[in-house]
């Protein structure tokens, strides 16, 4: 399924954005600064494209995670490059720094609003300084305005590129992956699309859904006639229940489990 998704989202409006990016900043001029920021929503489908930004120019691609600093960041940029990370954050440093300067990958760099903790974003500055290879910073919408304390990293931007939503055209392309074998009508694609408020992960879900929803009424085809009055995942949270609702619904759960006992 991942290589299926993966070879079927180049359409896609936030890949075709970011593909454009990192070629931008591959092929800038010279003296042009090397350093780019792809920001947007959590959800507008900025981790999938660089996955396949990841493929397209045989990049680094590494997703910081919640605990790392400095020397784990360093490992696992040398780990995604093949390598097996030195003991030290300073060998790490200059391990990674080689390997980057002789292949010339591009790195990109997911979660990118975790840098801006301690110095690991200047670790990734040190590291763009040093290689000279195309580094994109990938984040959530605030990102951008958190990287203003950092004026040696802010100055080396070539670019700031927002995600956008999700559009007709990218409901389209993934209704083949999350509901394969059902025909959906354009009608349903645009309801959908306007309650998934542009999150390509929602249209991803609600995809999904119809696909249900058409496997259990047997349907090949469905519209909004088909879908009436049932709602989309729109991902609010649900509203705290009322204490006889949930005494009502542990009784439920209670009964079904004495008939399946019985059953047994």
């Amino acid at each position: 399924m991942t290589g299926t998704l993966y070879e079927s989202v180049a359409p896609l409006r936030n890949v075709a954005a970011l593909m454009t990016l990192v070629d931008r900043v591959q092929n800038r001029a010279f003296g042009l600064p090397g350093m780019a920021t792809f920001y947007g929503p959590s959800g507008f489908g900025k981790s999938t494209a660089a996955v396949y930004a990841n493929n397209a120019f045989g990049a680094c691609h590494v997703e910081v995670q919640p605990l790392w600093r400095s020397k784990q960041l360093l490992a696992g940029i040398a780990f995604e490059l093949g390598l097996r990370p030195a003991r030290t954050a300073a060998e790490a440093y200059e391990q990674v720094v080689r390997e980057l300067s002789i292949h010339q990958r591009p790195l990109l760099i997911d979660e990118a609003d975790r840098l801006i903790r301690d110095d690991m974003v200047e670790v990734v500055r040190g590291l763009y300084e040093a290689s000279a290879v195309p580094v994109i910073l990938i984040g959530e919408e605030e990102l951008p305005t958190k990287l203003m304390k950092w004026e040696r990293v802010h100055g080396r931007m070539l670019d700031w590129i927002a995600a956008q939503p999700a559009e007709l055209a990218d409901v389209t392309q993934l209704a083949p992956i999350y509901a394969a074998g059902v025909e959906i009508a354009d009608d349903l694609k645009v309801r959908l699309l306007d309650e998934s408020g542009g999150s390509i992960r929602r249209v991803s879900t609600n995809l999904s859904r119809v696909k249900e929803v058409a496997l259990t009424l047997g349907l090949a085809k469905v519209g909004l006639a088909q879908w009436g009055a049932r709602p989309f995942f729109r991902g609010d949270a649900p509203p705290p229940r009322r204490e006889h609702a949930v005494e009502r619904s542990r009784q439920q759960t209670a009964a079904r489990t004495v008939r399946t006992g019985r059953r047994a």
